[in-house]
């Protein structure tokens, strides 16, 4: 199971014991960077204005002598180096309750929903998370399922590792690290809103759950046409040729047009989407820039 990046959290706990396992340092190449036990944790500049987390393991050489290559794993945007600090203490809580769960990893003979499984990790009876060569996820015996609130509770018993994992970890969260069960809760926010408000005994509000906010914006666009494909028009400066469908519906018999909208304006776009709006964007029949089109019309 992989679960959540062990260095991409968030409400880092600055206070926590944990402080004491961490080393600070600065790399030869001048970035700042931490050890806990094996992991090695630095903060990467990608050439502009941001910074993200590089993680790698097994470094033995003094921080000091640290150099960029030698990272090779990519944890997420850091807003700067106290965040990049805090993230490094709460790495370590994390490895230092992870230890204390003693959680067993061995081989077992299962047959997983992704097929067979080539590691598993036993968090308890009846609990039991199993990597395959392409994903993995919780298997959770009959006993501990019932156990599982009924809106998300899988009948199989099994619950995938990209989302899903998150409703173990909240239905079971004395067997998961005070980060993971922050993790388990922002997944579920985001994934399975009603749930989460049930759980939490609150409504979510705009802007708090991605799903739940998609959902919102598909309700009140149904019928507006929306952009599922763009591409920047050579017929007309400064402008995006789009193709749109009612509501964005991708299905093959889906109704299509196509319309011009000036650059900037489309560089502003939603997370979910582009809504044409029929009083200023004319839908457009000339010469295309997209492939397909022109052959088509050919």
């Amino acid at each position: 199971m992989n679960g959540p990046s062990m260095t991409s959290a968030t409400n880092p706990a600055s206070k926590s014991p944990a402080v004491d396992d961490v080393e600070f340092g600065v790399s030869a190449d001048g970035f700042p960077v931490a050890r806990i036990g094996e992991t090695l944790l630095g903060l990467i500049s990608n050439g502009s204005d941001n910074l993200f987390l590089a993680s790698a393991w097994r470094i033995t050489k003094p921080l000091a002598e640290v150099r960029r290559h030698h990272f090779y794993r990519h944890d997420g945007r850091v807003a700067d180096e106290a965040a990049f600090r805090l993230r490094a203490i709460e790495t370590a809580e994390h490895l230092r309750e992870l230890t204390a769960l003693s959680r067993m990893q061995t081989r077992m003979s299962a047959s997983t929903p992704w097929g067979g499984s080539q590691l598993a990790t036993i968090y308890a009876e009846g609990v039991v998370s199993h990597s395959t060569s392409g994903h993995g996820g919780f298997h959770l015996s009959p006993d501990r399922n019932l156990q599982v609130d009924a809106s998300v509770r899988s009948a199989s018993g099994w619950y995938e590792e990209d989302c899903e994992w998150a409703i173990v970890a909240l239905t079971f969260p004395t067997l998961f690290t005070r980060y993971e069960c922050r993790c388990a809760n922002e997944a579920a926010r985001n994934t399975f809103p009603d749930y989460w408000e049930k759980l939490r005994g609150r409504q979510l509000s705009a802007g708090e759950s991605w799903s739940k906010d998609r959902a919102e914006f598909d309700r009140v666009h149904a019928d507006d046409w929306i952009v599922i494909s763009a591409i920047i028009s050579s017929h007309h400066s400064g402008m995006t040729e789009v193709f749109a469908t009612r509501g964005g519906n991708r299905e093959s018999q889906r109704e299509e047009r196509r319309f011009l909208v000036p650059h900037d304006e489309y560089g502003r776009r939603g997370r979910f989407g582009f809504v044409i709006d029929l009083a200023r964007h004319a839908a457009y029949d000339g010469p295309s820039s997209f492939v397909g089109w022109s052959a088509r019309a050919a």
